[in-house]
């Protein structure tokens, strides 16, 4: 793969400036011929201009641009993922970034990167109470533990999880994780 966009050969102009000129330049050779070097050169330009909708929408663009399109909704990847997860995670960016800190954006963000749903535990909790000076929900120290179960876990995807869990957590929460296998059912 290349770094960027090109041109495109035989890729023809969507709209010839030669049809646009005056009648009096329509079968001068010349005029035609240097009009027609000009949409050589601006056929791709007005090609992304046509299309210009379908570079942001992940699904559709270039698998460059989706990376880059990634920077701009701060998709949590690191260029090692396939075409499918980058685009997956381009999409729910900006989703993500409205459930950022919770459990449920925990879960999803890892869901995004390893593809396997993790089991979260924390300390949190929310209660409410008819009298004042309830009890408080939860346990009184924070703590956020991860763990997740891999069919063929490296010890990559625990670095992996780490950083991931570390970006994704709320700020405030000491957290661990743990990176296992997975229980394998007996084939028959």
């Amino acid at each position: 793969m290349t770094g960027g966009r090109g041109s495109v050969d035989g890729l023809g102009s969507s709209a010839p400036i030669g049809a646009m000129l005056p009648a009096v330049f329509a079968d001068d050779d010349l005029a035609q011929r240097f009009v027609g070097g000009l949409d050589d050169v601006l056929a791709p330009v007005l090609n992304v201009l046509d299309c210009l909708d379908t570079y942001f929408d992940p699904a559709l663009t270039p698998v460059d641009f989706a990376r880059w399109l990634g920077t701009w909704v701060g998709a949590e990847t690191e260029g090692i993922e396939s075409e499918a997860r980058l685009r997956a995670a381009v999409a729910a960016a900006t989703r993500l970034h409205r459930v950022r800190g919770t459990r449920r954006g925990l879960a999803e963000a890892v869901r995004l990167v390893f593809g396997v749903t993790p089991e979260i535990t924390e300390s949190g909790g929310a209660a409410w109470h008819a009298r004042p000076l309830g009890p408080f929900p939860g346990a009184p120290r924070p703590r956020l533990h991860v763990a997740l179960r891999l069919p063929e876990p490296t010890p990559a995807d625990a670095h992996r999880l780490d950083v991931l869990v570390a970006a994704a957590r709320p700020a405030h929460m000491p957290y661990t994780v743990e990176v296992s296998a997975a229980e394998r059912t007996p084939q028959r």
